[in-house]
């Protein structure tokens, strides 16, 4: 048989992309800033760019969008979505037209992904002064290009200014929107600014000064300044603005982390007395407040009888400027010289410092392994948890995807989108209640080894919320006084300093220098010892930055 055309009824259909060739196109401008759009020259360009373009080719234009202002470092724009969702309704559109394909996206692979997504559709992105044939593999490879080379623009743009920002940062001169209360008298690119306290900052300087020296609470601050005239102050504000050492002085922001600098505004206050508002704050929030004689006390209502568990109290004998323990049982005969009871705590804080620089490095192998091991179930439990949320953030990603090419209505995406997120929320909540976090573990253990390596000097010469901070971090339940045997005893130990405790008293004893496991069951600790109490918890996380003169700790030891 010659004659084959009776079999075309069995030829497969082709599946390649079928671009709508006679299709009408959409035109997309933008400009970067407020400031650009404002101005409009270049809006103006790349319209008739665009325009020209489409009429050299002989393509009817449907719709125009953009036209304004829009920073394609993301592709979530208004405008932008705006005609996603036209040229996708539309069966008559086969083209974007834009002026250059940065204008279209600066997001790199997303912005690729995009237009590829639309030439599934048939819709092609055209640039107007960078005209390639994205219907061929080498064309769609060079328009690719181009989406990346707009994204390493922008990261190198980003790089250049995150660098100035650090170095004026760093001459003392702040970046972005001054905190209230500040007017800049010599404002512009390349000037010398000059930071001065406005008439609403002296307002809000009287309200420092009723923090200092009254401990006025914020209400009674944001209503005396309000009768002042200063309406736009809440509490919450307060709180934010007493935290902010922008105001003595100080210069600290996320760009220069782990940096203080002093900046070159004028001070609302001393920094002796944002320090006493902060400590006021401090105190405020775990049920503190200090006092004179905290001071000399640092381990009042901390320590506790080992006969009846009653907390200790103090006092001081004025005539002889002596200051004492005494038990709060009635009746109890239990009082101690505060001078000899630091001593013998210090001489206990002893037992949790490494007295060799040499077995930090064999320490940090030795607490990890019995860290890991202590909590496998909960490292699994973790790792299951981590599985679990990648899963529904796929399918939540999935999800956004098929609405924005509408193979879903959005009452489903909304519908599954809540149950999705409901589930990721459980597991998130799982995730905290197993009190595992591995992440920070390596830099919590080095840290730890530091600090124990000055341990009893650090408590000795620090205030007392240096004072009070290292003893909850050890001890975080406190610790028990027989004042009898003159002897401490704990009921929890941090996991580190527990290990050091073990390891240097097993490293002390062994003669040849060789570690060993004296003991077991020494290093183990209940379960319940990585899930705090509440109360626990909050000195912990207390202990997580805080500043005496050089020294800094940024720790989070309960090893949640």
């Amino acid at each position: 048989m010659k004659d084959l055309s009776v079999f075309k009824q069995f030829t497969k259909q082709s599946k390649s992309i079928q671009f709508k060739t006679d299709g009408k196109a959409v035109i997309y401008t933008r400009v970067s800033t407020k400031e650009q759009a404002d101005n409009n020259a270049s809006l103006e360009t790349q319209l008739k760019y665009c325009k020209e373009y489409a009429l050299k080719k002989n393509i009817e234009v449907a719709q125009y969008f953009g036209g304004t202002y829009e920073s394609a470092k993301s592709d979530e724009r208004k405008q932008f979505q705006k005609m996603l969702t036209f040229v996708k309704r539309r069966n008559d559109i086969g083209y974007i037209i834009v002026y250059s394909y940065d204008r279209f996206s600066r997001t790199g692979a997303n912005g690729a992904y995009i237009s590829d997504q639309l030439k599934k559709q048939g819709i092609v992105t055209i640039s107007a002064t960078q005209e390639v044939d994205t219907s061929t593999s080498a064309g769609s490879f060079q328009q690719n290009l181009y989406y990346m080379f707009s994204q390493f623009d922008n990261e190198l743009r980003r790089d250049k200014i995150m660098t100035g920002m650090r170095e004026k940062l760093r001459k003392g001169h702040w970046t972005g929107s001054l905190p209230f209360g500040y007017n800049n008298l010599n404002p512009g690119a390349g000037k010398t600014p000059n930071y001065v306290i406005n008439e609403k900052g002296k307002l809000l300087k009287q309200g420092f000064l009723w923090k200092v020296n009254n401990n006025m609470s914020h209400v009674e601050i944001a209503k005396r300044l309000k009768r002042k005239g200063l309406n736009s102050i809440t509490a919450k504000k307060l709180s934010k603005y007493f935290r902010n050492p922008f105001y003595c002085g100080l210069i600290i922001s996320s760009i220069i982390p782990d940096e203080v600098i002093e900046g070159s505004q004028e001070a609302m206050i001393s920094k002796k007395e944002f320090l006493k508002i902060h400590d006021l704050l401090r105190s405020r929030s775990d049920g503190n407040k200090y006092t004179l004689d905290d001071e000399n006390l640092p381990l009042k209502m901390f320590l506790r009888s080992a006969i009846c568990d009653t907390p200790y109290t103090g006092y001081i004998v004025k005539k002889k400027g002596l200051y004492y323990y005494k038990n709060r049982r009635i009746g109890s005969k239990e009082n101690r010289s505060a001078k000899k009871l630091h001593l013998s705590f210090l001489t206990h804080l002893e037992r949790f410092q490494v007295k060799d620089e040499k077995l930090i490095e064999p320490l940090k192998i030795i607490i990890k392994e019995k860290f890991l091991a202590l909590n496998k179930d909960a490292i699994t439990d973790s790792k299951r948890y981590e599985n679990d949320i990648l899963t529904i953030e796929k399918k939540l990603n999935r999800l956004e995807e098929r609405f924005v090419f509408e193979e879903i209505s959005k009452e489903q995406y909304n519908r599954f989108r809540r149950i999705l997120q409901k589930d990721k929320d459980e597991i998130l909540k799982l995730t905290y209640q197993t009190g595992f976090n591995s992440s920070n573990l390596n830099k919590a253990i080095e840290k730890g080894l530091k600090l124990a390596v000055n341990l009893s000097l650090l408590w000795q010469s620090g205030d007392i919320e240096t004072k009070r901070k290292l003893q909850y971090m050890l001890f975080p339940e406190g610790i028990k006084y027989d004042l009898k045997n003159d002897s401490f005893r704990t009921t929890r130990i941090n996991s580190i300093f527990k290990a050091i405790s073990v390891i240097s008293t097993d490293s002390g004893e062994n003669k040849n220098g060789i570690l060993h496991k004296k003991n077991e069951e020494s290093l183990s600790v209940e379960r319940k010892g990585f899930e705090p109490s509440k109360r626990c918890r909050l000195h912990a996380f207390q202990a997580c930055a805080f500043d005496h003169s050089a020294t800094s700790l940024n720790i989070y030891f309960s090893l949640q």
